[in-house]
């Protein structure tokens, strides 16, 4: 069974000789069902009506490919061969090109051999903190083996279109949205590159058996749910606000040990444990304050 899923080269050939003989065949042939008009010759209107009988195999063996295409051939049922090399030829017309995604249209018998564009419809999963998201993916992909795409799935393109509906699940549930506080962790948002890496190589492994190279696969919308979209943004603020007033606190702190320690080392003023607290009360109030402080000014004693 593998064998028979193997790609191999159909036998062909150049289509030019072959119109030659097609035409020098329909030419004989109205020659000679002439030639047995006039002489009322049986044998000759035989041979004619063999001729154009021949005529007619020949043109239903005629197959023109462009660069990138091919077609997929099988003969009373087997697989026959796949034809690439783009040109004018003849085979067997016996041959039947097979394409089970083409649904029967006109002309679409050719599988195309190009790098092709998947862009699933938005799906919401959940993250591995079970936040529900809602996330899609571009992918990026060709046919290598022809044999495959045909005879191993139903039809390939619904095949790749399923498969990369789990992919996405599947990588989702194995990342957050966002980092965490420690932000040590790797997400969905901050590591594009990595989980495009890791959705690829899942993507490839599910479509493998039907012959098709994953080229890249990549992150196109990433958002939360709206169910929760407005409360993860209150958290986001949160988290925003509570490490501002951390890098803000531990700023001030510095520059108020810093302020005690050079009045002490330069002995501009000697403070006791009472005045010091007071001008450490007023530097935090003036650093740390979301407004511009309003300076008082004090020409009395603090006691």
């Amino acid at each position: 069974m593998e064998k028979e899923l193997m790609e191999k080269k159909a036998h062909e050939v150049s289509g030019w000789p072959m119109l030659a003989l097609t035409v020098l065949m329909l030419v004989g042939a109205f020659v000679l069902i002439s030639l047995g008009a006039v002489r009322e010759s049986g044998v000759l209107l035989g041979l004619g009506v063999a001729a154009i009988v021949i005529f007619m195999f020949l043109v239903a063996g005629f197959r023109t490919l462009q660069p990138n295409e091919s077609y997929v051939l099988t003969l009373f049922g087997k697989y026959y061969g796949t034809l690439k090399r783009d040109g004018f030829f003849w085979i067997l017309p016996f041959c039947v090109a097979v394409n089970p995604a083409t649904f029967g249209l006109v002309g679409g018998k050719k599988l195309s051999l190009k790098a092709m564009t998947l862009n699933n419809e938005k799906q919401k999963v959940n993250d591995e903190e079970g936040n529900p998201i809602e996330i899609s993916v571009v992918v990026i992909w060709r046919i290598v083996n022809t044999a495959r795409a045909v005879f191993n799935v139903e039809n390939y393109m619904q095949y790749i279109s399923t498969q990369c509906d789990a992919a996405i699940r599947q990588v989702a549930r194995q990342y957050p949205y966002d980092v965490s506080s420690n932000g040590d962790e790797k997400s969905l948002r901050g590591s594009a590159q990595e989980v495009a890496d890791i959705l690829k190589q899942e993507i490839q492994v599910r479509v493998d058996m039907a012959g098709i190279e994953i080229l890249e696969a990549r992150i196109s919308h990433l958002a939360y749910a709206p169910e929760i979209a407005a409360a993860m943004l209150q958290r986001q603020q949160a988290s925003a606000i509570i490490a501002a007033r951390q890098k803000i606190v531990e700023g001030a702190v510095s520059m108020v040990k810093m302020a005690l320690d050079k009045l002490s080392d330069e002995s501009i003023v000697e403070l006791d444990d009472e005045r010091k607290a007071a001008m450490v009360s007023n530097l935090l109030v003036v650093l740390c304050g979301n407004k511009d402080a309003q300076p008082i000014v004090n020409s009395g004693s603090i006691y």
